[in-house]
């Protein structure tokens, strides 16, 4: 039994773990690396292993930096099962097709700037396309059931616990035996954390042998929830006040529908102006949205009974949903009273980038972040005090006011990981992935009685 790591190994993106028992190559999530433009050629770099050889493939979720790379996989010979939860499964799909179609316009951008700059022979080729990921698709196989035990081979056993981070999201244990030897591996995936709205509470787990576990909030709490919700209505209070509109860069699958639920609460209640209009510009969040919409499975009782009685969770007066590119451009022309929430929520791509060039330079508006910026993003520039930003081709100076809001996390923070961790057990390993190099060394220092490992890229370690 060897266990090997192949992404998000002292980063935050890029999570790829590979398990190999009884001649059999279970790979743990295939996502990809985001940030600048380091990261990004990690991308194009070999997996470390040979996609061909590759039995199955056990989704945690469908985050693009988990499965963002699975078209790659595929396109480069792997033949195997992938299996992750009902929701899961159509999240990804929206996810890699999404991300297909980003890549090729990217690519045919870059190629025709090339082009015009007379560099012959530049032309640039997407990491894979929409039909790379419309082919992976076929290899999606069995559904996972949360607590459902799926047998993957002689003595190899997985089932997966409800992880509370996004829609579908799951921990995954693997029960191992091989000559006589077991073996239980607890992989985390991305850990959401307790008593926030719409899913349920994080599985906390039973005792195992080993754990492979995220590492993203190690080193500090989120502010707590309530303030949250109340410094977001302030932020937009503060810039209808002042004439402006409010950019919110958001992650398309959980943060978006989290937002729209404050929303749909601030308005409700009288606490943000009846006259606010809500433009959801970002296509892969409007389907997010009715995805989520299909998987009650997943939601905790509040979320049900909603539902259950007729109401929407996402759905508030003034709420407008742009899917065609010109709705999207027509925004640019609102001089205030707007909040507009578009993707990516790191601002790597998408149309959030269009809208932070249209008003990141107004004194009068605002950027309000709610979710983590990875080193080397254009978010994390921004939330670190650029006095300017580069955006197509511009120099731009950022005279918006800006907000960081932690507490809509839908990650752990460091108490939440320590107290799923201790319901281990005391592990005999506990290897850190997923987590900036800070933050992993920080929680190994709070880690007692079992073996800490933080592996290097490509490092294989026996179980």
């Amino acid at each position: 039994m060897k266990i090997a790591f192949h992404g998000a190994d002292h980063g935050v993106t890029g999570s790829c773990h590979l398990i190999t028992c009884n001649d059999k190559k279970i790979l743990i999530d295939c996502g990809l690396y985001q940030g600048g433009r380091e990261l990004n050629e990690e991308n194009h770099q070999p997996f470390g292993f040979d996609p061909g050889e590759i039995d199955y493939l056990l989704l945690t979720h469908a985050h693009l930096d988990h499965c963002g790379r699975i078209p790659l996989l595929a396109r480069q010979g792997f033949n195997g099962e992938i299996i992750t939860t009902a929701a899961s499964r159509e999240l990804a799909r929206l996810v890699m097709l999404d991300a297909a179609h980003l890549q090729e316009e990217d690519a045919a951008w870059r190629s025709k700037k090339a082009r015009r700059q007379g560099r012959r022979g530049k032309e640039t080729e997407p990491l894979y396309t929409t039909l790379d990921a419309l082919n992976s698709l076929d290899f999606f196989g069995r559904t996972a059931s949360y607590d459902q035990p799926l047998q993957l081979g002689e003595g190899i056993t997985a089932t997966y616990m409800d992880a509370g981070h996004i829609l579908g999201s799951a921990s995954i244990l693997l029960e191992l035996e091989e000559q006589g030897r077991h073996r239980k591996v607890l992989f985390s995936g991305d850990l959401g954390y307790n008593d926030r709205v719409i899913l349920r509470n994080p599985t906390r787990p039973g005792k195992v042998d080993v754990v492979v576990m995220e590492t993203t909030y190690g080193d500090r709490l989120h502010k707590t929830l309530q303030p949250s919700i109340e410094e977001l209505y302030e932020a937009i209070e503060d810039t209808f006040r002042r004439g402006g509109n409010v950019v919110i860069p958001t992650f398309a699958l959980e943060r978006t529908q989290e937002i729209l639920y404050y929303l749909r609460v601030g308005k409700a209640a009288a606490e943000l102006p009846a006259s606010m209009q809500v433009f959801l510009d970002s296509p892969m969040a409007i389907s997010a949205t009715e995805i989520f919409r299909r998987h009650p499975e997943c939601y905790d009782r509040k979320t049900t009974a909603l539902f259950n009685a007729g109401k929407d969770p996402f759905g508030l007066p003034g709420l407008h949903f742009t899917r065609e590119t010109a709705e999207s451009m027509a925004l640019n022309r609102l001089n205030g009273g707007a909040v507009i929430m578009a993707g990516s929520g790191m601002c790597t791509g998408g149309r959030v980038r269009h809208h932070i060039k249209h008003n990141v330079w107004r004194q009068d508006c605002s950027m309000v972040f709610v979710g983590y910026a990875a080193h080397g993003t254009l978010a994390r520039r921004i939330v670190d005090g650029a006095e300017r930003i580069r955006l197509f081709g511009e120099e731009i100076p950022v005279r918006a006011k800006i907000y960081t809001i932690g507490g809509f996390s839908a990650h752990a923070d460091r108490d939440e990981l320590l107290k799923w961790h201790r319901a281990t057990g005391n592990p005999e390993q506990t290897f850190l992935v997923h987590g900036d190099e800070e933050a992993m060394q920080a929680f190994a220092k709070r880690l007692h009685d079992t073996h800490v490992i933080m592996p290097d890229l490509h490092q294989e370690i026996g179980l």
